[in-house]
């Protein structure tokens, strides 16, 4: 049992899934080793034949995310580049770059996660299809069925992702 003088360790975590089209977020606060599913959706670029004017949308409703909701830390998925796909992630590194900038101009750190480290975590399994990481979220907040769209789910896994490395990461050790 904590002593009265023991402070409980609270974080509050933004995991995002970043896209052009849809951005996925969700919000878990961490107190000692309980979570909790704050708050969790989407972002979405409406625009369809701007770039500019979608990493705009993407900017602005992830910038309202985290002064609405205040993560200490915002935590994303790297970004993965296949080679015959380049323009995809060149694309996807915008959506990147905005939704870090909009972290930066609140003061809030990002913590950058590879798509196999982030299974691996949740399933024991770096190459975990979809359906197992869905799984691997409902279990851990007690879903009857998985967040739509998959963006959502995806971005949980995130967050949970930085739950389970946050002491070693603010250590310098992850």
């Amino acid at each position: 049992m904590p002593r009265p003088t023991d402070a409980v360790e609270h974080r509050r975590v933004l995991g995002i899934d970043p896209g052009l089209n849809i951005t996925g977020y969700a919000v878990i606060d961490q107190v000692g080793k309980k979570l909790s599913l704050v708050e969790a959706g989407v972002v979405r670029g409406l625009t369809k034949h701007s770039l500019t004017a979608r990493l705009k949308e993407i900017h602005i409703g992830v910038l309202e995310v985290v002064r609405g909701l205040q993560p200490q830390v915002l935590a994303i998925e790297e970004l993965y580049s296949h080679y015959k796909q380049p323009r995809t992630a060149i694309l996807m590194g915008h959506a990147r770059g905005v939704i870090c900038l909009a972290a930066a101009l609140e003061n809030v750190r990002v913590q950058h996660y590879a798509a196999t480290q982030i299974k691996l975590t949740l399933t024991g399994n770096g190459h975990a299809p979809k359906s197992q990481m869905q799984q691997a979220i409902c279990r851990e907040f007690g879903l009857l069925k998985p967040p739509e769209p998959a963006d959502v789910a995806d971005a949980l896994a995130v967050a949970l992702c930085h739950c389970h490395f946050a002491k070693n990461v603010e250590l310098g050790l992850g």
